[in-house]
């Protein structure tokens, strides 16, 4: 559960983000991108859209007890769809993104016991292919 690994926590910036709902199923993400997709006036944003929706199915598959969140200004392509998102519920909150440095040999293995023990001590999300992680309020409901 605890890591005896040393780490360090670095604060990169605040961003506010657009949580999805507690209530997930892959069948909302192909409903979503049916209603988003209205939205989408080029292939470029369409692309954009197509991503969004193939993180938000893996999130939904992984299980993980974490908020799925995309950055408010990564989702701007979507101009009155952010609109849509928050009529269908997803909520509007701050969150702060660390970087996370391991101090010994950082392998795949080590940094997920450090994740591991983090996610026990606050409500957090890896973001893939990187070291930085997403942190959310505390209050934020978990799945």
């Amino acid at each position: 559960m605890y890591s005896e690994h040393q780490y360090t926590l670095a604060k990169i910036r605040r961003e506010n983000h657009l949580v999805l709902p507690t209530v997930t199923s892959i069948i909302l993400t192909q409903n979503l991108y049916d209603v988003l997709f209205q939205y989408v006036i080029d292939d470029h944003q369409e692309e954009l859209l197509k991503t969004f929706i193939e993180r938000l199915e893996q999130h939904i598959k992984s299980k993980s007890n974490t908020p799925f969140s995309a950055p408010c200004e990564e989702l701007e392509f979507l101009n009155d769809g952010l609109a849509e998102l928050r009529l269908l519920n997803w909520m509007e909150v701050p969150v702060t993104v660390f970087s996370l440095e391991i101090q010994e040999e950082d392998d795949e293995e080590v940094r997920e016991a450090v994740i591991d023990e983090l996610r026990h001590l606050m409500v957090v999300r890896p973001v893939p292919n990187s070291n930085l992680i997403y942190v959310f309020p505390a209050d934020i409901p978990r799945l």
